[in-house]
């Protein structure tokens, strides 16, 4: 069983097998490329998960961030027409550097699936290594057997932020989170309080992720401690960034290394801002 990472030789020689591949690639500047993608050239089998009809919830004007979780049942449904079961063995991929990946690891996990991975280096590591592909939609499954279970992944909300029962880490990269560049989001900052831990850190200039052990370092109590404020140091953990999406790669990260990684503020920092009428304070002081 595979619960963080598998690597491209390793799942080519699971193909055919009880694994099921879902197809994560997405942009944000062009929502349909990475369907468009799928349908060209896809991992044999692979089935298309799209980021914003598949892995998120709809959005609602004034409550809700960019990518709210998806009901539990409506997602148990959908993996159910891809063939997946509580034994199948899952991987994600994606076209960039393993968020949308992460973030469709995180879903099924929060759904209490174990057998989930993400492909590491995604469809980059993949084409390297020369493996197969397909232009073939993959055949309709026989419908899986999945049921939600208990989650081994929680999502806190913005009650829980507002109680100040978490230390915060922001996983945007350096300039969002110090609120010098926003491209994305109207309002540019971070949650008051939040140290930052950008996720791309978690990668190599390959785009694999860092052995288990540098990743104890980078996100092991001292390192993580220092960038909180003190106040903030003795709290349980709980990751942000945007929308929810970047944030489960740092949980991905920890989980690979061994730690614990906390929880996840799934709303993120544009659910932040939108509330209470965007009069939510935001934050630029530097706390990297």
């Amino acid at each position: 069983m595979y619960q963080t990472l598998i690597d491209a030789d390793t799942l080519c020689g699971m193909l055919g097998q009880n694994v099921v591949v879902l197809d994560c690639r997405f942009s944000l500047a062009d929502t349909e490329a990475g369907r468009l993608a799928w349908q060209e050239s896809h991992i044999p089998g692979a089935h298309y998960a799209h980021l914003d009809d598949d892995l998120s919830g709809p959005i609602v004007p004034g409550e809700t961030g960019r990518h709210p979780l998806p009901e539990r049942e409506r997602l148990s449904e959908k993996l159910r027409t891809w063939g997946i079961s509580r034994d199948t063995q899952v991987v994600v991929a994606d076209g960039g550097n393993g968020a949308i990946a992460a973030r469709a690891w995180w879903l099924l996990r929060w759904l209490g699936h174990e057998a989930v991975a993400v492909l590491d280096g995604g469809y980059a590591a993949w084409e390297k290594a020369a493996l197969p592909l397909s232009g073939e939609r993959p055949a309709t499954p026989i419908e899986g057997s999945f049921t939600p279970g208990d989650p081994l992944e929680h999502c806190i909300t913005i009650d829980d932020v507002d109680a100040g029962s978490y230390a915060l880490l922001d996983a945007r990269e350096a300039p969002r989170y110090r609120g010098e560049q926003e491209p994305i989001d109207p309002v540019a900052g971070h949650i008051p309080g939040a140290a930052n831990l950008p996720f791309t850190d978690n990668l190599t200039e390959e785009g694999r992720m860092l052995p288990p052990e540098v990743l104890r370092q980078r996100f092991g109590t001292d390192n993580i401690r220092s960038r909180l404020p003190a106040e903030s140091r003795r709290k349980p953990l709980a990751h942000y960034c945007g929308s929810g999406v970047t944030a489960a790669h740092n949980v991905l990260a920890m989980r690979h290394a061994g730690l614990e990684p906390g929880a996840l503020y799934a709303g993120s920092f544009s659910e932040w801002i939108t509330r209470d009428g965007g009069q939510r304070e935001v934050a630029h002081r530097v706390r990297e």
